[in-house]
């Protein structure tokens, strides 16, 4: 064994010894709570407006939306607020904007609305059936500012590719906040 693993297992020894966790809290104090974050429903970016997949696309954004806020409570990334209580305001600003997600006042008066820390916007651009990009971006409530953006490219106009997109978006913000806790804050 060499020195440096003999250091840390003697270390690791030590420590669990006496009770305690590397990482673990001071005094055992439990880890901050998670922030409060409202989810937007998903708008979608689309110059084409092809009749024969706007039933399809509506179902999709509502799917986006409800997978999103499950898989980021279930990630333990954010405290995800139901954003009921927000809908008729989401509608009144909805109609006085193209896009709330270009909208920083719009996430300003939701979050206050609710009472949340952040609010995360969310939009599909449709470049072609073939080719759509799922975004997301989250406005600080406290900061006044967006803090955090990301985008994940999708292939193909279907389900599953949706499914897929979502699921990769939430799996790499958890990958990342593991070794920066303040990743996506």
């Amino acid at each position: 064994m060499n020195r440096r693993s003999w250091l840390k297992f003697a270390g690791v020894g030590l420590f669990g010894a006496a009770g305690l966790r590397l990482g673990a809290q001071p005094g055992g104090a439990a880890p901050s709570p998670l922030r409060s974050l409202a989810v937007l429903d998903f708008e979608l970016v689309d110059e084409q407006n092809n009749p024969l997949t706007k039933a399809a696309q509506e179902v999709r954004l509502r799917s986006a939306t409800l997978q999103l806020q499950r898989e980021l409570a279930e990630q333990k990334l954010y405290r995800v607020i139901d954003p009921a209580p927000s809908q008729a305001l989401q509608r009144t600003l909805a109609s006085q904007q193209a896009f709330l997600y270009r909208c920083d006042d719009c996430a300003d008066q939701v979050g206050r609305l609710l009472d949340v820390d952040l609010v995360m916007a969310t939009w599909v651009q449709k470049v072609s059936e073939l080719i759509l990009n799922l975004n997301v971006q989250i406005y600080d409530i406290k900061a006044q500012k967006v803090v955090f953006s990301k985008s994940v490219d999708m292939r193909g106009n279907e389900d599953q590719s949706w499914t897929r997109a979502v699921h990769y978006l939430v799996r790499d913000m958890a990958e990342k906040r593991e070794r920066n806790p303040r990743y996506g804050q």
